[in-house]
């Protein structure tokens, strides 16, 4: 979608680009599905949340493409890419051909019956990561009403999940094996809050075990959870975030992979001439940091496609354009709390503010500091203007003395 309205700007002629995508419906903001979408008032709904707006940009509704003369080409799943011969081959056995790739496949969640994980394929439980998978667990939400919810996973959408089911008056417990929630960002220190604040709330937290099974009912449907611990958690729904992983199996050996994803350069360019790869599956060169990685983050997809798309029109006219240069960026918004994180987590850490659950309204955040510079910041509760603020401090890596000075400051 924001690959799209870029071409749009840049003058794209209709008939010269099409999306495919096995999703029935335009692309939409994925970050919705884990938040308003399950609202018990006040619910987003489709045509509400195609892109662009999550980023303030114009709503894209089908019409929009069709006024383009962008070819939407829904319900179509690719499931054979040549990418010497240059062609796609559809479920139902069509052929694509293209001048110019962009491959967005994103990524795809991790399921519990992937590891063989005993009763994983019971009625209830469910994962997040499409429209279609929103719209299953809205209707479970309604056909057991005030029921058990177990949420497994401690990371984005387990926190974001367990505050949802929890506004949905559910009786609501996590379950995660590591020592405290969002571990790949979060320290100690940052957790303890979040952990407190959903434990004020209700949420029951089981840290340290595994689900390892589940038993279900006559009907199929989930009845308990079984953890590595020996407890059983009895249970109407359970939701699993326990992670993605790229699609790239489609071009598996056609194009070059670094870090689990599809290598590309600062333009998006693959190792495949006019094969571009955006988003969750793309590792890129990130400038800030002098190191290729890859970014599963909602900010990056929006900018990594308009960067391909840039670069695609400069080399077509024989310019250039500047090489891509992210700061990474991530945030989460669940009951009346909003985070936002921007730089790298590495490094000694200060916290700052007020991080006590019970405060009216908690203010506080946390910098990382490496080689005597401010590399990573993190704020909850912050203004428009106080994250830009430390957005530009992650960016600028001022120098500093000491941890001691920093708390001071």
């Amino acid at each position: 979608g924001y690959a799209a309205r870029e071409f749009a700007k840049q003058g794209v002629q209709p008939g010269e680009l099409a999306i495919i995508s096995k999703e029935a419906v335009a692309p939409y903001e994925r970050p919705a599905l884990s938040k308003a979408y399950l609202f018990p008032e006040g619910a987003a709904r489709l045509p509400g949340f195609h892109v662009c707006v999550g980023s303030g940009g114009e709503r894209l509704l089908p019409e929009w493409y069709k006024e383009k003369g962008i070819q939407l080409i829904l319900s179509t799943e690719i499931v054979k890419a040549d990418l010497p011969a240059k062609t796609l081959v559809s479920a139902a056995g069509e052929t694509f051909k293209y001048q110019i790739l962009i491959i967005a496949t994103g990524s795809t969640v991790i399921r519990l019956t992937d590891f063989g994980v005993e009763g994983a394929d019971a009625k209830n439980i469910f994962y997040l990561r499409e429209i279609d998978d929103a719209d299953k667990l809205l209707e479970a939400i309604k056909a057991k009403k005030n029921g058990k919810a177990v949420i497994v996973g401690g990371g984005y959408i387990g926190l974001e999940l367990a505050a949802v089911m929890k506004i949905n008056n559910f009786d609501v417990t996590m379950v995660y094996p590591e020592p405290w929630c969002m571990p790949r960002l979060f320290t100690p220190d940052i957790a303890a809050f979040y952990e407190e604040y959903y434990a004020n709330k209700g949420v029951k937290i089981i840290k340290g075990t595994v689900a390892v099974g589940f038993t279900s009912d006559s009907n199929g449907e989930v009845k308990e959870v079984k953890l590595k611990d020996g407890r059983a958690l009895e249970a109407d729904i359970v939701v699993v975030g326990v992670g993605g992983r790229p699609l790239t199996t489609l071009f598996k050996g056609q194009v070059e992979e670094e870090k689990g994803g599809i290598k590309t350069d600062a333009f998006f360019k693959t190792s495949v001439p006019n094969v571009y790869a955006v988003g969750d599956l793309a590792t890129f060169p990130l400038k800030l940091y002098n190191e290729l990685r890859r970014v599963e983050h909602v900010d990056h997809a929006r900018k990594s496609a308009e960067q391909a798309v840039k670069a695609i029109k400069a080399s077509e006219e024989g310019k250039s354009v500047d090489e891509y240069d992210y700061l990474p960026y991530f945030y989460s918004r669940s009951f009346d709390l909003s985070w936002q994180f921007y730089g790298d987590n590495v490094g000694d850490t200060v916290l700052f503010g007020d991080s006590n659950p019970k405060s009216e309204k908690a203010k506080f955040g946390s910098y990382w500091i490496k080689d005597g510079k401010v590399v990573g910041a993190f704020l909850e509760g912050g203004t428009a203007e106080e994250n830009q603020a430390i957005a530009k401090v992650a960016k600028l890596q001022p120098s500093v003395q000491s941890l001691e000075a920093v708390k001071h400051e």
